[in-house]
C-alpha cells in the first residue's frame, strides 16, 4: 500500500450510508461516481421492474460496465486491464453479494 494520505468519504446511495476510505485525490472522482450509481439505481428501483437492493445494484453494475463496454468499443481503445478491472469487481460484487457483505473499494 501506497503512503499517500488516504480521505474518509461518506456516500449515500438509495438511503443508505457508505463508509470509504480512498487517496486524497481520488475523493472528487469518488463522490461523482457514487452520485452518477446513486442515479442508476433510483431509475431502476423507481421502474418498478427489478425488487430488492442487491438485484438493483447487480442491474445497475450491468448497465453501467455495457455503457463502458460500447464506448470503448465506439472509441477503439480496446483496453485488456479495464476488461480485467471490470471483471474483478464483478466477481468481488458477486462474491459479496452471496455473502451478504458491505464492499470497502
Amino acid at each position: 500500500m501506497s503512503d499517500a494520505p488516504l480521505a474518509r468519504v461518506s456516500v449515500r446511495i438509495l438511503e443508505k450510508e457508505y463508509q470509504f476510505s480512498c487517496a486524497v485525490e481520488e475523493r472528487a472522482p469518488l463522490l461523482d461516481s457514487a452520485e452518477y450509481l446513486n442515479t442508476e439505481m433510483r431509475k431502476i428501483r423507481d421502474s418498478g421492474k427489478v425488487i430488492g437492493l442487491d438485484r438493483i445494484a447487480v442491474m445497475a453494475a450491468l448497465n453501467m460496465a455495457n455503457e463502458l463496454l460500447k464506448a470503448r468499443t465506439r472509441d477503439g481503445s480496446g483496453d485488456s486491464d479495464v476488461v480485467h478491472r471490470i471483471r474483478v469487481l464483478r466477481e468481488r460484487v458477486e462474491a459479496s453479494l452471496e455473502r451478504g457483505q458491505q464492499l470497502e473499494l
